[in-house]
């Protein structure tokens, strides 16, 4: 049996795998950037909550020390 492959079928067949491949690295490179973005988004987000609690912390912090010169 002779197992030579057509050179026009295994270029073929490598050009289609190198056609798949180009696609999943623009799949992956869409997907990171979707992912970066995500991630930005979530860090402001963090950013803004951990101000708003330190901001609410500040006022309580405010509110019982009144509370505790009222009782004097």
């Amino acid at each position: 049996m002779n197992k030579e492959i057509n050179p026009e079928i295994a270029l073929q067949d490598l050009e289609e795998r190198i056609d798949a491949l180009v696609l999943v690295c623009q799949q992956q490179h869409d997907e990171n950037q979707q992912l970066k973005t995500q991630q930005k988004d979530l860090f402001q987000q963090r950013s803004e909550l951990m101000e708003k609690t330190e901001s609410a912390k500040s006022r309580v912090e405010a509110m019982i020390s009144r509370l505790k010169a009222m009782d004097v």
